[in-house]
């Protein structure tokens, strides 16, 4: 078996986790007689859950379409909320033992109580993270709501949750963490050509895999990629930004690619905002947890978290300067009201550096692809033009 057929083995078992959580959370609960537990976005400390020896795995959007859970949050909420309630009601859900999370909007508050109706025999668990990042009082609120996470899942789980406990699964995430981000780096500098479909199914696996399973199979698979083949020179470069909580449908990002283009960075949760930051190497585990929560948006800014120190903009603005890409797709979940309102923020400042840029709405169901492809063709001619400028002149 050669390389790329190596390549190609470990994707496709990772595709294959990725595509069916739901099927990959029974088999290990199965294989080990312990808890599964569904954590929500974005910045739910894993290792936590991990450390109590539990499974624990970033509910996923489900690709069916909407049915019974229509009737139990409105239609202006997000399709990923919507979905979470539906997969609930039409007992997707099962599988797990406990939902716990830490992020809050309008939408996962909503989600979370109607999963508390529908589901009255499986605990659902708020720990809610401060989002005003600037309070003097921030950190010690953080510190004790980490605190009473550790409290309540040291009790479901029946588990000691040691200092040594939390500290080996940190290493472990911090690990699995550093060789994503290897292979980002890889392929924003043009030496390995992994489509955006392929990094997604990357990320998503290691949201829903057992960590040490996850690093085993990246051990096997980077230094394959390190010999890979480079992108192709001649395809537009874009960077991909947005897109909260869950994973652009596959197809659209396939369908961006087929005009011609090269996804070279992005910040979307299901990417590189997810692996961004290591929790800090502490001898007091609940200390590095509380420390990594501001540290990830110091690293990758978001529009749900409130700091005068850090602007999504700015990040947003030095990224595509550093890994050369010549435009922007943002993509927007239809009714994501954190990224809706600070759009026009990213638009201003775009328009200011001169970076062409395009907005893109998505929804759960209904995605026009034909129609979005020629809205992104627009945006490449208008960078190939721009490109073509100082050679006409």
């Amino acid at each position: 078996m050669n390389g790329a057929d190596k390549i190609n083995l470990i994707l496709g078992e990772l595709a294959g986790v990725a595509s069916d959580p739901h099927g990959y959370a029974a088999a290990w609960k199965r294989e080990t007689g312990r808890k599964v537990i569904g954590v929500f976005p974005m910045n739910f400390p894993s290792e936590l859950v991990h450390a109590a020896g539990a499974l624990p795995l970033v509910v996923q959007e489900d690709e069916a379409p909407i049915t019974l859970g229509r009737s139990l949050l409105y239609e202006f909420y997000c399709g990923y909320t919507r979905s979470i309630v539906d997969q609930a009601a039409t007992r997707k859900f099962d599988v797990y033992d406990a939902f716990y999370l830490v992020d809050h909007c309008v939408a996962l508050l909503g989600a979370a109580d109607a999963l508390r109706f529908e589901i009255p025999d499986k605990p659902v668990f708020l720990a809610q993270y401060t989002a005003s990042m600037d309070e003097a009082w921030t950190p010690a609120e953080i510190r004790k709501r980490v605190e009473d996470l550790r409290g309540a899942l040291a009790e479901f789980c029946d588990a000691t949750l040691s200092d040594d406990d939390i500290a080996a699964s940190i290493a472990a995430y911090n690990r699995n963490r550093d060789m994503l981000r290897q292979i980002y780096a890889l392929r924003r500098s043009g030496k390995i050509a992994l489509t955006g479909r392929q990094m997604q199914i990357l990320v998503k696996s290691s949201m829903i895999m057992e960590v040490g399973a996850h690093n085993t199979r990246l051990d096997a698979l980077l230094p394959l990629l390190e010999t890979g083949l480079p992108a192709p020179a001649n395809l537009v470069k874009l960077h991909l930004s947005g897109h909260f909580c869950h994973a652009p449908r596959p197809e659209l990002l396939d369908m961006i690619e087929d005009c011609g283009t090269v996804i070279v960075d992005d910040d979307l949760f299901t990417g590189f905002r997810f692996i961004a930051t290591d929790v800090p190497a502490d001898s007091d585990p609940v200390a590095a947890l509380t420390r990594w929560y501001f540290d990830r948006n110091t690293h990758v800014p978001c529009s749900t978290r409130s700091q005068m120190t850090v602007d999504w903009e700015d990040y947003l603005t030095r990224s595509v300067h550093a890994s050369g890409a010549e435009g922007v797709l943002i993509l927007l979940a239809k009714f994501c009201e954190p990224h809706m309102l600070y759009y026009p923020e990213l638009r201003k400042e775009l328009m200011r550096s001169e970076i062409p840029h395009l907005l893109i709405e998505t929804e759960h169901e209904g995605l026009a692809l034909e129609m979005l492809r020629t809205r992104v063709e627009a945006l490449l001619e208008t960078i190939r033009l721009r490109k073509l400028q100082p050679v006409l002149a």
